[in-house]
């Protein structure tokens, strides 16, 4: 699935990932690929995200990587998924 992270500021990260956590506003939840439609709202927390990203250097310091997933630390946001799409508009 296709994955869009945006800021106010700046787009941190377009491409395709395997799964997307995000700490939903009743709950952490996950969307894989061929999820269903959804649009939620985020708070506090962080996004984990699986896949081989490729992060521009200009924006490297915003993410955490491990062996297995990279993270996000976000304030809060909004997320809708449709169509293999992620759009996540975060603080």
């Amino acid at each position: 699935m296709y994955l869009e992270i945006i800021t106010p500021q700046q787009t941190l990260f377009k491409g395709e990932v395997e799964s997307v956590l995000f700490p939903g506003s009743y709950g952490d939840f996950q969307v894989l690929n061929n999820h269903a439609p959804i649009v939620s709202t985020l708070t506090k927390g962080k996004v984990k995200i699986k896949g081989k990203l490729s992060i521009e250097a200009k924006v490297k310091d915003k993410f955490e990587f491990g062996d297995k997933e990279t993270t996000l630390d976000i304030e809060s946001g909004t997320v809708e998924m449709n169509n293999n799409q992620v759009t996540l508009l975060v603080d």
